[in-house]
């Protein structure tokens, strides 16, 4: 599960309100084991969710760094390239 939260910090465009709360629904997933909660912990897990997506996004706007931001684009690539390396080309012939 947590592969697919992905660093959000210092991109151009910044990452949008909808990329960070995946994040925190994804690491409140992993925390709690489940990937839909029971009726019985719905609310629990939507609070934790929502609590998680705004102390990410804090965290996000309160950095600051003197690097360059990433093209999202470029990294896009990148991380193909590593997953085509990784597993190989998934493209059917």
């Amino acid at each position: 599960m947590c592969r697919s939260i992905k660093t959000l910090y210092n991109f151009e465009p910044p990452a949008t309100e909808q990329e960070v709360r995946a994040a925190a629904l994804q690491f409140v997933r992993k925390l709690s084991g489940f990937s839909v909660p029971s009726k019985a912990n719905e609310e629990a897990f939507e609070r934790a969710v929502d609590e998680v997506t705004a102390t990410a996004t804090r965290l996000i706007e309160s950095m600051v760094t003197t690097a360059e931001p990433k093209d999202r684009a470029i990294e896009a690539e990148r991380a193909k390239a590593r997953s085509a390396a990784r597993f190989g080309s998934t493209v059917p012939h």
